[in-house]
């Protein structure tokens, strides 16, 4: 993953094309970029974000934040009463526990 101005990337290679395709994640406008390298896809990539930045200046509109961290959730009363005692028996708070079975979980996707 690569980040710049809280902005992050995915690239992917396009084996068809024999080039590297990068997508900003985590927001619904679309900014995307290639190159043909590292040193060019990070490039793109920054390039990219100061020229969303700048394009949404330039038209008085507030560019979209990449998640703001915060999730709302709804689970059975029991699955709550579940994660709050194994959050208490780790000695930590209920977020606390959320958040690192969360960061556990993706590790695979990361």
């Amino acid at each position: 993953m690569m980040k710049h101005k809280g902005y992050s990337a995915h690239v992917a290679f396009d084996q068809d094309d024999k080039i590297l395709i990068g997508r900003v994640v985590g927001i619904r406008d679309g900014i995307n970029f290639h190159g043909n390298n590292g040193d060019e896809i990070e490039a793109a990539f920054i390039e990219s974000v100061d020229n969303y930045l700048a394009a949404c200046a330039e038209l008085g509109q507030k560019p979209e934040k990449p998640y703001s961290g915060k999730i709302s959730l709804r689970v059975p009363a029991d699955v709550h009463a579940a994660v709050a005692t194994a959050a208490e028996a780790q000695g930590e708070s209920v977020n606390q526990f959320i958040r690192e079975t969360l960061e556990e979980k993706i590790q695979a996707y990361s």
